[in-house]
């Protein structure tokens, strides 16, 4: 059995990629959140209720792979959507960073429950394919987790349904840089459709194009 991936300096990853985020326009005050895995196995994830804007290191909350918390300054509880976190580490050996954001273009496809379509090349590279769209399930419960895995399977980000966008990958730039993809992606394809709909690329190259990202994601840089 291989390891599992964890990330260099991972809190310093996630503050910085947390930052970005918000100056990004992917998230708005508390929302979303970012976690790394550590080379011990446990977690690192940003606290519940803390501005992003006014986030520091020491705001950061340490917890064990079954979400016991080991270390959190000042009292700070851990991110309310740590379930979905979770469950993606548990599932997926070979990712070092979940990020978990609410983008509005991709929201609407999450709250319409449709799919957003690798009609871009660079689309099926980074995501391995359509984004799919999970079933709904009450934001904090386990469900979330549990269907997030589902819609993963072979992909580098899902849409959860009447929520937002989580996304994976070996570290939280590579991450933040999935979920800004698939962001304006959604913007690309909404306004596509006001053309008359988007011509989707041949199957067979959005199947190169997805071996593409399956091999990137097995050798990650």
């Amino acid at each position: 059995m291989t390891s599992a991936t964890s990330v260099a300096n991972p809190e310093a990853a996630v503050l910085a990629a947390a930052k970005d985020m918000l100056r990004r326009g992917l998230v708005e005050g508390t929302a979303g959140n970012i976690s790394a895995r550590r080379s011990d196995g446990n977690l690192v994830i940003t606290p519940s209720s803390v501005d992003y804007a006014d986030m520091e290191l020491n705001d950061l909350v340490l917890v064990d792979p079954d979400g016991t918390v080991l270390h959190a300054q000042g009292g700070r509880a851990p991110s309310t959507e740590m379930k979905l976190h979770l469950a993606c580490y548990q599932a997926f050996d070979d990712i070092g960073s979940v990020i978990h954001s609410h983008p509005v273009w991709a929201t609407m496809f999450a709250i319409a429950h449709q799919p957003i379509p690798a009609c871009i090349d660079e689309f099926a590279v980074y995501c391995g394919g359509d984004v799919r769209c999970t079933e709904y399930a009450a934001s904090g419960t386990p469900d979330v987790g549990r269907n997030a895995v589902k819609a993963l399977e072979g992909r580098a980000a899902a849409l959860i349904a009447n929520h937002g966008l989580v996304a994976v990958g070996p570290r939280p730039d590579k991450v933040l840089h999935v979920t800004a993809l698939v962001e304006r992606t959604a913007q690309i394809i909404w306004g596509a459709r006001a053309l008359g709909g988007p011509v989707p690329i041949p199957e067979e190259v959005n199947r190169n194009f997805a071996g593409v990202y399956a091999y990137v994601r097995a050798n990650p840089m």
